[in-house]
């Protein structure tokens, strides 16, 4: 059992959010669902909370009413391989509403901030040569969504 579970707080969209999330992660489900009551803060049969797994990961949902937002404070880093898994990642958490950002960041179409980043991002960055890792950092700072060949083109020179 997993003992840090991130919690995030919705506005009312717990339970949208948590099924698009588990439409777009391998290996996720969604593994719980309580629900509102009459006489709730809520209209009786909306979710109270939605405990769901992304790519093994446990999460929980809450809907938190209308004075909740994010910030890009918090934010969920995805390690991508490849150049397709980055932008089939990309294309579907900017789906519908979400904002590109810079650096390889962007807020979904319900605010949550996720980083997708390329492990080669690394690498390149530390790389002991001075000029290839600062070439590497002004082609990312250039970027919205990570393309790996421009960054292994910086890289080279």
């Amino acid at each position: 059992m997993q003992k840090i579970v991130p919690c995030l707080l919705f506005k009312s969209e717990a339970e949208e959010a948590a099924t698009f999330y588990v439409s777009v992660f391998e290996n996720s489900a969604i593994s719980d669902v309580s629900r509102y009551g009459e006489g709730a803060p809520f209209p009786a049969g909306t979710a109270i909370a939605v405990d769901f797994v992304l790519d093994g990961l446990a999460f929980r949902a809450i809907n938190g009413g209308p004075d909740v937002t994010f910030t890009e404070a918090t934010s969920f880093a995805l390690a991508a391989d490849e150049q397709g898994e980055i932008d089939r990642l990309w294309d579907a958490l900017t789906a519908g509403g979400g904002e590109p950002s810079m650096c390889g960041w962007l807020k979904d179409k319900y605010g949550l901030s996720w980083q997708i980043v390329p492990p080669v991002l690394g690498e390149l960055m530390s790389d002991p040569d001075p000029e290839k890792a600062g070439r590497v950092m002004q082609a990312l700072l250039g970027m919205t969504k990570i393309e790996i060949a421009g960054l292994r083109a910086a890289y080279d020179g």
